[in-house]
């Protein structure tokens, strides 16, 4: 018969009996080892090692986080917020919480049409400094004489006790073209609309962007602490809301008995101190 891994051999016939006889004594553990010999050893050993192996596959590592832990932030420690300053697009005074009684010399109109019409006619140039034209505009609708009101603005930039003095800056009155700023009479009730965000409840001037808006009834009545003074008032508010329109702030009266700053805040009161219409009003 053909061996299927070799040449023919001879089979030797070995009676039952003979092979029972020369079974492997011992367990079955000794006849395993018989059997397989020196690979009856590495065949645990390859169990084991593979058993370990795979514990440590299926073990999941720890991940940074939990092998160190991170201490939980501080509460007792805040950082505080960023203060950012604002540029205002709008300045003036608020109203007072109760405007105060004015008797008007002359009637004026509490709500014109909202339509602004600028002021024909131009001047010379006022003053040194580096020039600043301006507009002159009045609300329609309020009956006022818009080219005498320009005449008193101007004459009040022009005045060397003014925004001008000692060659500060030089003024021009412009009607269209390039300009700088523009100074705006309109009624109490539109002044609001014309400069949001103030607060003006129709008694205050204001500033918004390039425009000085001078409240009509202040213009014509002026305040109690100016004591029916309309004239030096008048002064007095171009200078304050042109003075916001060239880049200037309020500032608070310096002392009993002295005079007011153009920027002191006059409108709603002295303070202390005393009425004053300019910015320079020693030159």
């Amino acid at each position: 018969m053909r061996s299927p891994d070799g040449p023919l051999v001879a089979r030797h016939h070995v009676p039952p009996a003979q092979r029972s006889r020369q079974r492997p004594q011992g367990g079955r553990v000794a006849r395993f080892v018989t059997a397989y010999g020196w690979r009856a050893l590495v065949i645990p050993v390859l169990a084991v090692a593979t058993f370990v192996t795979m514990l440590d596959v299926a073990s999941p590592e720890p991940s940074p986080a939990s092998a160190v832990a991170e201490p939980a932030p501080s509460t007792s420690e805040t950082t505080p917020p960023q203060t950012v300053e604002p540029t205002a697009t709008a300045e003036g005074e608020a109203a007072p919480a109760t405007p105060p009684p004015v008797v008007a010399p002359v009637p004026f109109v509490e709500q014109g049409s909202g339509d602004l019409s600028v002021v024909p006619g131009s001047s010379q140039v006022y003053g040194s400094g580096p020039l600043q034209r301006f507009l002159v505009e009045v609300e329609d609708g309020i009956n006022v004489d818009g080219a005498g009101f320009a005449a008193a603005v101007e004459a009040t930039l022009a005045d060397p006790r003014g925004w001008g003095a000692g060659g500060e800056l030089s003024f021009q009155r412009v009607d269209g073209g390039d300009y700088d700023f523009r100074v705006s009479l309109v009624s109490p009730v539109n002044v609001e609309s014309f400069c949001p965000g103030v607060g003006t409840g129709g008694y205050t001037s204001c500033r918004y962007g390039e425009r000085a808006v001078i409240n009509l009834a202040r213009w014509e009545t002026a305040v109690p602490d100016y004591q029916g003074d309309v004239a030096t008032y008048r002064q007095y508010v171009v200078n304050h809301e042109v003075g916001h329109a060239l880049g200037n702030g309020h500032e608070p009266c310096p002392g009993s008995g002295e005079l007011a700053p153009v920027m002191q805040q006059q409108t709603l009161g002295l303070d202390g101190c005393v009425k004053n219409a300019w910015p320079f009003p020693d030159a």
